[in-house]
C-alpha cells in the first residue's frame, strides 16, 4: 500500500485548499478511503471518510458543510476540498485505508493563519 498527499500549504483563515491522495499498491476500487489529520501536539484525529466507488461520504462534526471529499478510481486519486478554513484546522493531514489512520502517507501540512 503506498499512499502519497498533496496539496498542503499556508492559507489564510476564511480560505480554501485542495487535497489530493495517490494511492497505489492495492486495489483502490474496493476500498474506502479516510483523511485524517494531527495538529502540532494532539494524537490522530478522523476527518472524513468515502466508500469504495464515492456514493457514500462521512464527515467529522467540526468539518461537516466546509469539507467535501471525492474520489476518481481512473485515476486512483482522492481529494479533500477544504473551505472556510479555520486556525484549528492546522495539521499535518494523511489519507488512509482505515479510519484509524494505521496504514496512511506521510501527510501533507496545512496551515491556516488567522
Amino acid at each position: 500500500v503506498q499512499l502519497v498527499e498533496s496539496g498542503g500549504g499556508l492559507v489564510q483563515s476564511g480560505g480554501s485548499l485542495r487535497l489530493s491522495c495517490a494511492a497505489s499498491g492495492f486495489i483502490f476500487e474496493r476500498f474506502y478511503i479516510h483523511w485524517v489529520r494531527q495538529a502540532p501536539g494532539k494524537g490522530l484525529e478522523w476527518v472524513s471518510t468515502i466508500s469504495p466507488t464515492g456514493s457514500r461520504t462521512d464527515y467529522a462534526d467540526h468539518v461537516k458543510g466546509r469539507f467535501a471529499i471525492s474520489r476518481d478510481n481512473a485515476k486512483n486519486l482522492v481529494y479533500l476540498q477544504m473551505n472556510s478554513l479555520k486556525a484549528e484546522d492546522t495539521a499535518l493531514y494523511h489519507c488512509a485505508t482505515d479510519r484509524m489512520g494505521t496504514d496512511r502517507g506521510q501527510g501533507t501540512q496545512v496551515t491556516v493563519s488567522s
